[in-house]
């Protein structure tokens, strides 16, 4: 059996279901949202939608970097995003350390040095996006072209909670 055939079993099984040809690829409900690679996170379910009914980007902590940020440019000009979330999360790795020690851990699990890479542990997850609200909202290419809310969601309870600003 080769590495990838159980997921191309599942492939095959998905594509015999598959409705999606021929969609233009703008998100159908207008969001857009901003989390982190967290396979306990399911940000389509979470918000009641479906694919494609929005743009989903993640990254580690689920912060809005340069690549987010054009990310959401583009579906707020051309894919019809009108509502734009930053969701971080309860129990996140990226939070639960400080930069030296996630530095630490990758080194030894590498058995390299790991400390030249920024990995963007983060210190305080509120601030952290508030930060990231501004970073979207002040960009000029989106400003208030999108309404922008951040939010926390529990990986235990499934709720978000909004972030008071």
């Amino acid at each position: 059996m080769g590495d990838f055939d159980d997921l191309l079993n599942a492939n095959a099984d998905f594509a015999s279901r598959f409705d999606l040809a021929g969609f233009d690829g703008v998100a159908r409900a207008g969001v857009a949202m901003v989390t982190c690679m967290d396979s306990r996170i399911d940000p389509l379910g979470m918000i009641g939608l479906q694919p494609g009914d929005a743009k989903i980007l993640r990254n580690p902590g689920g912060r809005v970097t340069d690549q987010a940020l054009v990310a959401l440019v583009l579906g707020v000009h051309l894919l019809g995003v009108e509502r734009i979330l930053v969701v971080e999360h309860t129990r996140c790795a990226m939070a639960s350390k400080p930069e030296h020690e996630l530095h630490e851990a990758i080194t030894q699990s590498a058995g390299l040095d790991a400390s030249w890479m920024t990995l963007g542990a983060i210190t305080d997850q509120q601030q952290t996006i508030r930060h990231d609200l501004h970073r979207v909202r002040s960009h000029p290419l989106i400003g208030d072209r999108a309404k922008v809310g951040g939010f926390v969601y529990d990986v235990d309870s499934g709720l978000l909670e909004p972030v008071q600003e």
